[in-house]
C-alpha cells in the first residue's frame, strides 16, 4: 500500500510537471505494486527530488549515485523509452 508522498502521487495525479507526471504515474501504476520493498523505497526518495534534477535524471543527463536508485530511473527511462 502506498505511503506518504507516493500516496498523495496517487491521489492527485502527480507532482507538477506534466512530463515527469507522465513517467511517475505510469510507473507507480505498473511497476510499484509488485516491486519489492528496495524500489518502492527508492522510488518515494525520487519522488523528494526537485523536478529539474528528476527530470536530468530521466533524459540521462544525470545518474543517481546509488546503484538501487539508478535502477529504478533507469526503469522509469524505459517508460519513457529512453534506453541507453
Amino acid at each position: 500500500m502506498p505511503t506518504g508522498r507516493v500516496d498523495i502521487l496517487s491521489r492527485e495525479g502527480g507532482r507538477g510537471m506534466k512530463e515527469l507526471d507522465l513517467l511517475t504515474l505510469s510507473y507507480l501504476g505498473r511497476h510499484y505494486p509488485t516491486a519489492s520493498a528496495v524500489p518502492q523505497a527508492f522510488f518515494a526518495d525520487l519522488l523528494e527530488v526537485q523536478d529539474p534534477l528528476l527530470m536530468s535524471y530521466m533524459v540521462g543527463r544525470e545518474t543517481p549515485t546509488d546503484a538501487a536508485m539508478a535502477r529504478v530511473v533507469g526503469v522509469m527511462r524505459m517508460l519513457l523509452g529512453a534506453t541507453e
